[in-house]
């Protein structure tokens, strides 16, 4: 019973998780089966029909589903850029410098992550009404929202990879005569560069599926979470599952190629 009962510890937890990781990805797994339902006679779209490829073969045959999907790709891909290099000098200068103000700032960082997004959704709104964007709301102040709630996330990633990182490796640097921005560029910076990934990775899944925020200063302009939300009145179109699809297996093959990378450091280090 002893050893039954060890045997039921060792794996207990091993078991839970692989539950729990079976749960998580059963959402993923309805909706790339789902992208290869033919529901076009069909009054429950949620229910699987029959196979089809049409909607791979005819991804934008939903009316304005690529405009929309092309505008969350812009404005995900450039708030993620602003708000990356904005958020990494930020944790630069919290983690490597002292100024007065300092703790300050590391608390006021938290807040757009710890507000709700309809209150950060609103304030800005409120805000763009108040400089006289009120009729002009559009493309550009997605933009600035987006960078504005994606800015806490980098801060606080590649302040994580910063707290960890020995500055041994860059004393050791300038005592062999490298300048600082030899220091910075051969060692500094490419040990903070998973971090500076992670963060930009996230800010555009963040940017890509937010809603709340994007739809209280998107004016006119129609964002793919949006597209989504306007549809589902009407029937979801089974080519959104075919860009959740698309999205998903991107982002595996992201976290494999790192992973393999990683292993490869590793083996040659080693």
């Amino acid at each position: 019973m002893s050893r039954v009962g060890r045997w039921i510890g060792d794996h207990l937890v091993l078991a839970g998780g692989l539950l729990v990781l079976v749960y998580l990805l059963v959402p993923n797994a309805i909706v790339v089966l789902m992208s290869f339902n033919d529901n076009s006679e069909a009054r429950n779209v949620y229910a699987f029909q029959s196979f089809t490829l049409d909607n791979w073969l005819n991804p934008c045959k939903p009316s304005g589903l690529c405009s929309a999907l092309g505008t969350s790709i812009q404005i995900s891909l450039l708030a993620t850029v602003v708000a990356t290099i904005i958020g990494t000098m930020v944790a630069f200068a919290l983690v490597r410098h002292r100024f007065t103000g300092r703790k300050a700032a590391n608390v006021l960082i938290f807040l757009p992550m710890a507000a709700p997004e309809i209150v950060l959704g609103s304030s800005l709104l409120s805000l763009f009404v108040a400089v006289g964007l009120g009729g002009r709301l559009g493309f550009w102040t997605i933009f600035v929202a987006h960078v504005m709630f994606c800015l806490s996330f980098v801060v606080v990633t590649v302040k994580a990879r910063l707290g960890g990182l020995s500055e041994n490796l860059e004393q050791a640097a300038m005592d062999l005569y490298a300048n600082e921005a030899q220091t910075f560029w051969k060692i500094t910076f490419p040990l903070v560069f998973p971090g500076i990934l992670g963060a930009a990775l996230l800010s555009f899944s963040l940017s890509f599926d937010d809603f709340i925020i994007t739809n209280l200063n998107a004016g006119q302009t129609v964002t793919f979470p949006m597209f989504v939300w306007g549809s589902a009145q009407r029937g979801v179109p089974m080519q959104v599952n075919v860009v959740g699809t698309l999205m998903f297996v991107i982002a595996l093959a992201i976290v494999i190629v790192g992973e393999v990378q990683s292993r490869r450091r590793q083996n040659t280090l080693a």
